[in-house]
């Protein structure tokens, strides 16, 4: 029960960066391009959650 529970919020986690980060806009043909885009998309991804975290132990409805 304790793992279906952890991929749940995994599964949120990936569909957050997705939506936020553009983590499924990519057309690329090779490794390296892929990569990269990926790597851009969860550092977005994970500055985006980092604000978000900020904003709301601040008190800051908007971010939110």
């Amino acid at each position: 029960m304790r793992a279906a529970g952890a991929r749940w919020a995994i599964e949120e986690c990936f569909q957050a960066a997705k939506n936020e980060a553009g983590l499924d806009h990519y057309q690329v043909r090779h490794y390296p391009a892929w990569y990269r885009h990926i790597t851009l998309a969860m550092a977005a991804a994970a500055h985006l959650a980092a604000v978000r975290v900020t904003a709301q132990e601040k008190g800051d409805t908007a971010a939110t």
